[in-house]
């Protein structure tokens, strides 16, 4: 679904603010009715209806009993057909990022560096950020050449502006001769601790930034002003409720966002939870340290997120041994291991749930190193946690740590992963089953913007491990697949877990928080194809419809 069409298609939920769907101001019961209510409650999985009462879900069963149960005067919504599940989670997204790649230039689905020309002379006045022009999306793996592309095409077609456009992972940016003028980036300037500045054979600059050497070109962008800032919150928020999350966990957010969302959750305005983790990679790490967790209403900041590694796609993903198509490499880490241990231990002194950043497996042996020091009960977490020695699974069952992974990042990096890695490798990378059978918590996302919000692309892949065209019969590595009741539960209960929530939310049961999501198609026992092109009916957060489309028809009023 491209960017235009996402940004068409979101809500004014927060213009609106989210008021409770009654005619007379009042408080009613409300009873839903459906195909089938899949509650994630091991004492009874599957039912047809439930009661909402204020906030919460206060009778599960048939109609029959639900009727009976709730108030003469409760509302009546009625689904045939179709299947509730508890409230989905995206475990690991990026609001302000996803908000802002609605306005800015796509580059994704490029299939070489020329194709950049005629996206940037079309780009809207709103995807500049002051002087300097903004993308995001490419991916050379995607190309026929599948070279880092030159700063030069950038020249071509902006002369003299400065373009900054960042790789599909967020790892790597290319950027324009203004731009890296702007920077000071000289052939002379070295490459920085944990980044990379790439070179022609002169040993010029080409304009592509890996990891760390990025901020080079980034600290000289404009600050986005508070409307700009605003704006990208509300289209991500609302898309989010329009694709049936109910909570999503930021990861890596900056003082100036979390500011803006606790204002907005003060006065009622966020459409769906939002579990923070603060941004504890930046020069500003010490003063969320010194603010401390927090909850409110829908906001909660109880976490921090650190980066051990880059990605895979650009090569910084860290590895013990080269990569097998780079032997020069073993790609980078951006906070040196004393770095990374002592900032781990300052969050956790101070109630923090520490997630760190891990792709390649040198990272993942060295955050599990550093996490398994840490407050057992914090449950700290390792995101993504793409590849692994059989040992590191093990270890993280044994220490308690939570995989915080995407399904759909395996079914994107799959056509060039074992080039990177080879076969050898490949064994335990992007791992989901392995992980359960160890007995280590899942929790799923998505990552966006790097993958695409829709959770239900998410179960998909987790159920197939294929690409949205079929591709490879089978699925690829596809030991590693999980059933549909697994995938689910690591996208609601997984997702509860891993914010200290699975007492509330997650699952569908008297006393829970009324946080659910109705679909058209059953994402357990329904063909899985069917997942791609569904459209979420409803999604309720705190006993409120966040966002209602059209084919449910109107809320009923009796």
């Amino acid at each position: 679904m491209s960017a235009a069409r996402l940004a068409a298609g979101a809500l004014a939920v927060l213009a609106a603010g989210c008021v409770k769907r009654t005619p007379d101001g009042q408080g009613r019961d409300v009873v839903v009715v459906a195909g089938r209510v899949r509650t994630n409650d091991p004492q009874r999985p599957l039912a047809t209806a439930l009661v909402v009462r204020g906030e919460r879900v206060a009778f599960v069963g048939d109609e029959a009993g639900a009727l009976a149960f709730a108030s003469s005067d409760a509302l009546v919504d009625r689904f045939p057909g179709a299947t509730v599940v508890p409230g989905l989670g995206d475990a690991h997204g990026h609001l302000a990022s996803l908000g802002r790649s609605l306005s800015i230039v796509s580059l994704e689905g490029m299939t070489s560096a020329a194709d950049v020309g005629p996206r940037l002379a079309r780009a809207p006045r709103a995807a500049f950020q002051g002087e300097w022009l903004m993308g995001r999306g490419w991916d050379q793996n995607d190309w026929v050449d599948k070279a880092f592309p030159s700063k030069a095409l950038l020249d071509a077609a902006q002369p003299g502006v400065p373009v900054f456009l960042t790789r599909v992972d967020g790892h790597a940016a290319w950027v324009s001769s203004a731009a890296l003028a702007r920077a000071g980036i000289t052939r002379d300037t070295k490459d920085p601790p944990g980044g990379r500045i790439v070179r022609d054979a002169t040993g010029e600059p080409t304009g592509v930034l890996v990891d760390n050497a990025i901020d080079l070109v980034s600290a000289k962008l404009p600050a986005p002003s508070q409307g700009e800032r605003e704006g990208w919150l509300k289209a991500a928020l609302e898309l989010c409720a329009r694709l049936g999350l109910t909570a999503v966990h930021d990861a890596g957010m900056d003082e100036a966002t979390f500011e803006l969302l606790q204002r907005w959750d003060l006065g009622g305005l966020l459409p769906v939870r939002v579990y923070v983790m603060a941004d504890g990679q930046s020069d500003g790490w010490e003063r969320f340290v010194g603010r401390g967790v927090y909850a409110g209403g829908l906001l909660e900041l109880r976490a921090v997120k650190l980066l051990a590694d880059g990605a895979l796609g650009s090569r910084g993903a860290a590895l013990l041994s080269p990569y097998r198509d780079e032997p020069a490499s073993h790609g980078l880490l951006l906070l040196e291991p004393d770095e990374l241990a002592r900032r781990a231990r300052a969050f956790d002194a101070r109630g923090f749930q520490v997630a760190v950043h891990a792709i390649g497996d040198r990272a993942n042996a060295l955050v599990i190193d550093v996490l398994s020091t840490l407050t057992k009960e914090h449950r700290h977490r390792v995101e993504h946690a793409q590849v692994l020695r059989a040992a590191d699974v093990e270890r993280m069952a044994k220490a308690g740590l939570v995989a915080s992974m995407q399904p759909t990042h395996a079914t994107s990096d799959m056509p060039w992963a074992e080039a990177r890695l080879g076969p050898e490798r490949l064994a335990l990378a992007y791992a989901w089953r392995a992980m359960l059978d160890a007995k280590v918590p899942l929790a799923f996302g998505s990552d966006f913007p790097v993958e695409h919000p829709n959770p239900l692309w998410g179960l998909y892949a987790a159920r197939t491990r294929q690409d949205q065209a079929g591709a490879p019969a089978g699925g690829w590595t596809a030991g590693q697949r999980l059933t549909g009741q697994e995938a689910l539960e690591a996208f609601t209960t997984g997702v509860a877990y891993a914010a200290h929530a699975e007492a509330r939310r997650g699952r569908l049961s008297e006393g829970f928080d009324a946080d659910f999501v109705v679909l058209p198609v059953d994402p357990v026992e329904g063909d899985p194809r069917a997942l791609l092109d569904a459209e979420v009916l409803m999604t309720v957060v705190r006993g409120v419809d966040v966002y209602r489309a059209a084919a449910a028809g109107a809320a009923p009023l009796r």
